[in-house]
């Protein structure tokens, strides 16, 4: 009688077995994560006060769909594109980049600094804007960030200015990191340097 209760069992992991080689619940994790991180930080216990109202919000940059994914993009010609191999972002480039603009002008001490999520619904000044690039460029042979910036003030004056940086290096991931990253806070400076 065991037998019996025994012999579909066995006979399932038998049948089982050839496919375990077949069956992968993901792929392979990625050679390197890629995120972005300050040049400069405010220091630990550093704060600011003041009225929501008076405070910065730092929203995240719109996109095309082309940044809306955590590969890097390869801008091969024109109208042509394809992604860095083995290059994956920890989390979406917009996100990265406004993580990375809040804090460049957090570190610089004069304003209050707030995201979306935080109380930025209630902030009279917005930072908003698109980020156009944040990828490489073959025909240059450097990676891209080019970012419009869109300052709202409680005056309800409305500002734009275009930021863009450059940085020459090789199309492999362990050179792109690096690079992007060189970028990013260069215009990340200038936009802070741009708000105040």
């Amino acid at each position: 009688m065991l037998k019996k209760a025994l012999l579909p069992s066995v006979l399932a992991a038998i049948l089982f077995l050839p496919l375990a080689g077949c069956i992968s619940f993901g792929g392979d994790p990625p050679t390197q994560l890629l995120t972005l991180t300050p040049a400069r930080t405010a220091p630990a216990g550093s704060g600011t006060t003041g009225p929501a109202g008076a405070a910065l919000a730092v929203l995240e940059p719109n996109t095309s769909q082309r940044l809306n994914v955590v590969r890097v993009p390869v801008q091969t010609s024109d109208s042509s594109l394809a992604y860095v191999k083995d290059a994956v972002w920890v989390e979406k480039p917009t996100r990265l980049f406004q993580n990375l603009v809040a804090e460049t002008i957090r570190a610089r001490g004069n304003r209050l600094v707030i995201r979306e999520g935080d109380l930025g619904q209630s902030a009279v000044t917005t930072l908003s804007g698109e980020l156009l690039d944040m990828g490489y460029d073959v025909a240059t042979g450097s990676v891209v960030v080019r970012y419009d910036g869109v300052l709202q003030t409680p005056d309800g004056q409305v500002r734009t200015r275009r930021f863009e940086a450059r940085v020459p290096t090789a199309a492999e991931a362990v050179s792109v990191a690096p690079a992007l990253n060189e970028a990013a806070n260069q215009v990340a400076s200038e936009v802070a340097e741009w708000v105040g």
